[in-house]
């Protein structure tokens, strides 16, 4: 019995060891595959550095090896290279540290933005900077003609007659007309920046400088180097000079003002999230300067943008048909189409997914006109407590005229008196609208004081609020865009044509733009006779009686 019981223990104590020998094998066999993971994927992203440590198999007590180990150098060499490369996962470190340098994420978007602010300044006031320095040259050059000679060699210049101080008189007031041209012209304030240099402009910049640039050979050649002595020369050479350079100027009207006003194409504006739709007729320009018209004719007639309008739709429709269920009885694995003997429930059930679609629709239809409902009840309210007010206001200025002078209440202070009576009503009504953010109260009182002064009607008050106006009527912080992105397929530069398309986009919609030719139109005169209209209206003297 102790036999078996020994040999019992025996067998239990092997088993055991056993399967811990077994689990601890597994165990390092998972944790070597996890370390070569572990150490192929810092590999990629970190710098390894070798350990100067011996590894944990081959271990050093006392800085000399345990007994049984390697003694030679060599084998030591071999034995630690192979265990280095065998086990380089388990014990190698991953050196990191952080640069004196470093910057968070919101300074670096900080910077960005810094430096993108003083690009756009820049890109905004090149243009007037240039032209500035044009203009200056082209102003400079005439006069610098005529008193280089003077003060040179003024000793041999022949005496300047009659004709010649004409000539004077002429280049003063040549010179003054030109200043003013240049300066309605050129010297403007950019309205927006575009994406490249309008090519007009650059050729007629570059047009005037190699103009002025020949005329500047011209004289360092023939008047500076041979000292001419004729005066009168002179003064007509920089009158030349002045004339050139007032036609190029009338070339510029032409090309960057006159050249656009006849309507050559009908562009259509489709806002993407509300389709709302216009239609215009421009001229001749090239892609970037039709889409800065384009813009300039948003703000002006489109409606403002309403995000909060357009989520509320979608919120009411999702709800709606959130509910429907649709099923397919032809489907391979519906069980309603395999067996013969259902097909009565098939149709009952196709029935009654159609029964629940029309009744999802039909509460759509009465949810939207249930808002109707609520709209024009909410404006009926506004519209009648905003005529009491102002039959109040107009009650209280009789009454004011025969008051004295220290007891009349100022305009603003009306406006403060009676908005409370109406903004209740107009709170709701807005909200209803969803329009409560483009409108705040200091806004509102002001636009009461404004009609308050003009005596306007309260339909003139309440217009602002009834229905969305256009964008330039709110102010720049409700517009929901301040820069745009023009994409195109073709270059900016390039003029616009049939079919040109392209796309402006913001940060919440995008306008896409489509150009059509206008249709030439063919009218012809078709002439009627006067004598035609003449006719002869015969009675009978005769009556029956």
């Amino acid at each position: 019995m102790d036999t078996e019981s020994t040999h019992s223990g025996y067998s239990y104590h092997s088993s055991r060891s056993g399967r811990s020998n077994r689990h601890g094998d597994r165990s390092r066999e998972r944790h070597k595959a996890s370390s070569s993971k572990d150490s192929s994927r810092s590999e990629r992203s970190v710098i390894i550095n070798p350990p100067d440590t011996p590894s944990q198999d081959s271990p050093v007590h006392n800085g000399e090896p345990l007994p049984g180990e390697p003694t030679t150098a060599a084998d030591h060499g071999d034995e630690a290279q192979r265990l280095q490369d065998d086990n380089w996962g388990e014990t190698t470190t991953a050196v990191t540290g952080t640069s004196e340098l470093s910057v968070s994420q919101e300074e670096v978007v900080g910077l960005g933005k810094g430096i993108q602010d003083r690009t756009q300044g820049f890109r905004r006031y090149l243009p007037l900077a240039v032209g500035s320095c044009v203009g200056l040259l082209v102003l400079a050059t005439p006069l610098v003609f005529l008193l280089l000679p003077a003060a040179m060699w003024p000793d041999r210049l022949q005496a300047c007659g009659a004709a010649c101080e004409g000539l004077f008189l002429s280049i003063s007031f040549k010179l003054l007309i030109l200043l003013v041209a240049i300066w309605a012209l050129f010297l403007r304030s950019g309205r927006a920046s575009l994406p490249r240099v309008c090519v007009y402009r650059a050729f007629l910049t570059t047009l005037t400088l190699l103009l002025t640039m020949s005329y500047w050979l011209f004289y360092g050649v023939r008047i500076l180097d041979a000292q001419d002595e004729d005066y009168h020369g002179i003064v007509q050479f920089a009158v030349s000079l002045v004339d050139s350079q007032l036609f190029v100027h009338y070339l510029a009207v032409v090309l960057l003002e006159l050249r656009q006003l006849q309507p050559c194409y009908s562009v259509c504006v489709i806002r993407s999230t509300d389709g709302e739709t216009r239609h215009y007729n421009i001229g001749q320009l090239s892609i970037q300067r039709a889409a800065l018209s384009i813009l300039e004719y948003y703000y002006r007639d489109f409606p403002l943008h309403n995000p909060a309008l357009l989520s509320a739709a979608k919120h009411r429709a999702a709800k709606h048909l959130a509910g429907l269920k649709v099923y397919n009885v032809d489907a391979p694995g519906s069980t309603a189409g395999a067996q013969p003997g259902n097909g009565n429930q098939s149709r009952a059930m196709v029935t009654a997914a159609t029964k629940r679609k029309d009744s999802a629709h039909n509460e759509l239809y009465y949810e939207e006109a249930d808002y109707e409902r609520r709209v024009r009840k909410r404006r009926a309210r506004l519209v009648v407590a905003v005529e009491e007010a102002f039959t109040h206001v107009r009650r209280m200025k009789k009454e004011d005229e025969r008051a004295t002078p220290s007891d009349i209440m100022d305009v603003r202070e009306a406006a403060l008196a009676i908005f409370p009576s109406m903004a209740r009503a107009l709170q709701k009504y807005l909200r209803t609208t969803r329009r409560q953010h483009c409108h705040s109260m200091e806004s509102i009182q002001k636009h009461l004081a404004f009609c308050l002064v003009n005596n306007m009607s309260p339909k003139a008050f309440l217009e602002a609020y009834l229905a969305p106006g256009p964008t330039l009527q709110y102010g720049p912080e409700r517009w929901m865009a301040d820069q745009w992105t023009l994409v195109s397929e073709a270059s900016v530069t390039s003029g616009i044509k049939e079919g040109t398309e392209f796309l402006l986009k913001c940060l919440d919609f995008s306008l896409a733009v489509t150009v059509k030719n206008i249709p030439y139109i063919r009218l012809t005169e078709e002439y009627i006779d006067p004598k035609s209209h003449k006719f002869i209206l015969l009675l009978q003297s005769e009556t029956s009686v």
